[in-house]
């Protein structure tokens, strides 16, 4: 098996196919393709913002990303925002994950797409979990989305 070359595309051609509906999905597509559990969803503007606390603590080493190790790092008692994708499927994946944030009061929510949380995580692959730790770097931005975080509406 050989690698095919991707084709240099120039600026202009790039911006006409995201405008014809080629690799950036809008928001709306995104969530039509949620799955049943997927509750808090972040609004768009709040996604944003958790994609830019994300970008800013990966540069700094400060996230936990996947489901083994955010797992891992809630049950010894590490603290954070919880941010988990909601197009995973299966959801037997993660679904155990809301749950143990709500026993130990961590504030989580979903968003939309596990390819731009991988991608805003300075990774290639999509992941479907990551925990934002707190640091002095970004502290304004975490705090900014801990608040909106923690004021959304839990599932019953």
């Amino acid at each position: 098996m050989t690698k095919v070359k991707k084709e240099k595309v120039s600026d202009g051609e790039e911006a006409a196919a995201v405008e014809a509906g080629g690799p950036e999905r809008s928001y709306a597509e995104l969530v039509a393709h949620l799955n049943s559990i997927a509750q808090p969803l972040a609004s768009r503007k709040l996604s944003k913002k958790l994609y830019k606390c994300v970008k800013k603590a990966a540069k700094g080493k400060n996230i936990r990303r996947g489901v083994k190790e955010v797992q891992k790092y809630i049950n010894k008692g590490e603290r954070g925002i919880v941010v988990l994708a909601g197009d995973t499927q299966p959801i037997d994946v993660y679904s155990h994950l809301p749950v143990m944030c709500e026993d130990r009061n961590l504030p989580y929510a979903y968003i939309p797409s596990k390819m731009d949380l991988g991608s805003s995580a300075g990774s290639k692959r999509p992941t479907c979990a990551i925990l934002i730790k707190p640091h002095t770097d970004y502290q304004d931005a975490y705090d900014e989305c801990l608040d909106e975080v923690s004021h959304l509406p839990k599932p019953l």
